[in-house]
């Protein structure tokens, strides 16, 4: 039977102890659970809706000029260099050219500065048509064996560059025994131009993703060489070509830096590149290009973040002339913008 306590004439049923009294949390819960939760619905009327078109497109379009800006100020020399670096009898026939180790491999550039470069005036290598986004392709590495070495056994997922003569390769896989092994060298008329190659490479993949204390070991040792060789007195971590290009791109046009010049260039100069063409783009139908490039504080150059600030910009305003000629041919009431606000659903008022 229940208690009842008796206060000035009141009776109340004291709770059970084996009853939960509901707690605010429960309750907020059981609204959560039965969707009764409050909530805001605001009625947007034409004069808001007209506004923040507006000025969103007030804010983006300045945005978009000053990014677009900052991307054509940067200064950018672009050279194809795989097409022309071929000796006329290997015209017709490239791929012979490319693998026949006793052929000279070398080649000279001439690049003329349109406009004056400050440094670090940033040199890259673009290959085209190159899928380092395939599947296989990605998958080919051990990462663990990149920080352990030969500490670790299992290679597996290396095929077919997991093993030579019965010894592990390190580092196995393809994109390591793909390495890219073209090379340059800079001049300025008669003084050279010194090229830094030391801070290419992320921090974070040179410092967790390859050992210190890990070399290259029976590495482009087999009867199919790929790209670059490896020192092996030098440590993974240490050897930062190997660092940028063991970071696939995701897409089959991609840029990788290849070092830094630290002088300033002025307009007319001309830069005189020494190359050695090893790397084989002409069995797939690759590309190669050369790229010097300043930077601005937006990065490199690319016009699509501006074009695409001018473009939602100019379509906000575009949309909310719209709106406000709609409004002024079709005006809304306050009667009608009253009876909207006090509108229920249906299910409120069922």
């Amino acid at each position: 039977m229940d208690m009842v306590r008796m206060d000035g004439g009141s009776a109340s049923a004291a709770v059970p102890e084996d009853q939960c009294v509901p707690t605010r949390r429960s309750n907020a819960i059981q609204q959560f659970t039965q969707q009764s939760l409050p909530s805001c619905k605001p009625v947007l009327s034409p004069a808001s809706v007209i506004t923040t078109f507006f000025l969103m497109g007030v804010i983006c379009i300045p945005v978009g000029f000053v990014s677009l800006h900052a991307s054509q100020s940067v200064v950018e020399i672009v050279d194809r260099y795989d097409t022309y670096c071929i000796p006329d009898p290997f015209k017709s026939n490239k791929v012979a050219y490319i693998k026949d180790s006793s052929i000279p491999k070398n080649c000279t550039l001439h690049l003329k500065v349109p406009k004056p470069m400050k440094s670090p005036i940033y040199v890259y290598y673009q290959l085209d048509n190159y899928y380092q986004n395939h599947r296989r392709y990605v998958k080919s590495k051990s990462d663990k064996q990149l920080i352990y070495g030969l500490k670790y056994n299992d290679t597996s997922l290396c095929k077919p560059e997991d093993s030579n003569k019965g010894l592990p390769i390190v580092p196995c896989g393809l994109i390591a025994w793909s390495l890219f092994n073209d090379t340059y060298s800079f001049s300025r008329g008669t003084v050279g131009l010194k090229v830094n190659r030391k801070n290419i490479a992320w921090k974070s993949d040179r410092d967790h993703k390859f050992g210190r204390h890990v070399y290259p070991f029976n590495f482009q040792n087999g009867t199919l060489i790929g790209g670059g060789k490896l020192d092996p007195n030098i440590p993974l971590s240490d050897q930062e070509d190997l660092v940028v290009w063991m970071r696939t791109a995701a897409l089959p046009s991609f840029r990788k830096l290849y070092g830094r010049i630290e002088e300033d260039l002025d307009v007319e100069d001309v830069v005189t590149v020494k190359v050695l063409n090893n790397y084989n783009t002409y069995s797939f139908g690759g590309k190669k290009r050369l790229v010097l490039s300043t930077s601005s504080w937006l990065g490199g150059k690319n016009d699509f973040l501006g074009v695409a600030y001018l473009f939602v910009g100019s379509s906000s305003i575009f949309i909310s002339l719209v709106f406000l000629l709609l409004h002024v041919k079709n005006p809304r009431t306050e009667e009608k913008e009253s009876q909207g606000k006090n509108r229920r659903p249906c299910a409120a008022r069922n």
